[in-house]
C-alpha cells in the first residue's frame, strides 16, 4: 500500500546527506522515548492534523496503516481535533485520511 511520493524520492535523490539526516533526526526522536510504535503514528496524524498539512496526514495515515492503526483509529484521532480546530478543518482532514484508506492516494 505505501508508496513514497516521487517529490519525496526526489528530494532524496537531489539531496542526500539533507536527507540522510532528516531520517536519522526522525529515528532518533521516535526512540527518544517511551512511547510505543502505534501511539507514535497517532499522535503524528494528530500533529499534521491541526496544522493542517494535507501531505503529512496522506502520510502518517500511511505510517500509521502500516503499524498496524486501523481506519477507525485514524478517523477518531480527526475527530477528536473538532473541538479545536473546528469543523472544516476537521472535514478537511477527513478527506486526506480518506484520500488514503478509500482511494489509494498518495
Amino acid at each position: 500500500m505505501s508508496q513514497v511520493p516521487k517529490r519525496y524520492q526526489k528530494f532524496a535523490e537531489d539531496y542526500p546527506d539533507i536527507f540522510k539526516a532528516y531520517e536519522s533526526l526522525g529515528s532518533v526522536v521516535h526512540a527518544a522515548g517511551p512511547l510505543d510504535e502505534k501511539t507514535r503514528a497517532l499522535i503524528k496524524l494528530a500533529i499534521s492534523t491541526g496544522a493542517r498539512l494535507e501531505g503529512a496526514v496522506h502520510s502518517h495515515t500511511r505510517k500509521a496503516l502500516e503499524v498496524g492503526c486501523t481506519p477507525e483509529e485514524l478517523r477518531h484521532v480527526v475527530l477528536l481535533s473538532l473541538p479545536t480546530i473546528g469543523f472544516p478543518s476537521m472535514m478537511a482532514a477527513l478527506s486526506w485520511i480518506d484520500d488514503i484508506i478509500e482511494n489509494g492516494k498518495i
